[in-house]
């Protein structure tokens, strides 16, 4: 039977109903809670590491950007444990589906725009149209401007799919070619399996990677409209 390339993709289903809010709300369980006077090591680095993040990307806004930090670290964990968890076999990952991807970015991208031109709307409106420019090229450039910010939610979530899709489909292809070579010479399927153990270490840093660059450009677009 030959197995569909695309058939990880697939959004699961059990009995005919979709099982997508349950995988989504799986990766929460994995965050243990604060439950005693003293934590242990693992919930320690947990805060320690949430600590950094939230310090390092809360740097650069002023009080009413700061408002958004829990936020946006829920979205970095979310989104990092959702594709971490995803590297498991049989598993499936949400952010490799544009929908979704969509639905987180079009939202936070709409509230930072709107809390733009609500508390700063002379510095928003004069985003569409930059100081010297030539009367011929105002009515130009304010379109294209436009379309710049109009694109901007597209362009976070193509980027995290591509990303996660990319990844998924190259280790499934270099873990079929182990398979088929290992009946023609071992030397070289060992060679091919050494590579796809590296790759899959290279995607889980990618999987983390994604996660912050997610969350730290809906960071940037808080900070020129907070």
């Amino acid at each position: 039977m030959n197995e569909n390339l695309f058939a990880s993709f697939i959004t699961p289903t059990m009995m005919g109903l979709p099982v997508v809010v349950l995988i989504v709300m799986f990766p929460s369980i994995l965050f243990p809670s604060k439950m005693r006077l003293i934590n242990n090591r693992l919930i320690a680095v947990q805060r320690w590491l949430i600590h950094l993040t939230t310090k390092q990307m809360m740097a650069i806004h002023s009080k009413k950007g700061q408002t958004w930090a829990l936020m946006l670290m829920s979205l970095i964990m979310f989104i990092g444990s959702t594709n971490l968890v995803g590297l498991l076999p049989y598993s499936f990952t949400p952010t490799t589906q544009l929908s979704m991807n969509l639905g987180m970015a079009i939202p936070l991208w709409a509230g930072t725009v709107v809390l733009g031109f609500r508390h700063k709307t002379k510095a928003s409106l004069a985003h569409f149209l930059p100081q010297g420019t030539p009367l011929p090229l105002i009515p130009m450039l304010v379109i294209i401007e436009t379309i710049s910010l109009l694109i901007q939610p597209m362009a976070l979530a193509v980027r995290l799919t591509a990303n996660i899709t990319a990844g998924h489909l190259l280790i499934h292809l270099i873990g079929s070619a182990t398979l088929a070579l290992m009946d023609i010479n071992m030397t070289v399927a060992f060679i091919t399996f050494i590579i796809l153990v590296l790759l899959t270490m290279l995607e889980f840093a990618v999987a983390l990677i994604q996660a912050y660059v997610f969350t730290l450009l809906v960071s940037l677009y808080l900070h020129d409209n907070a």
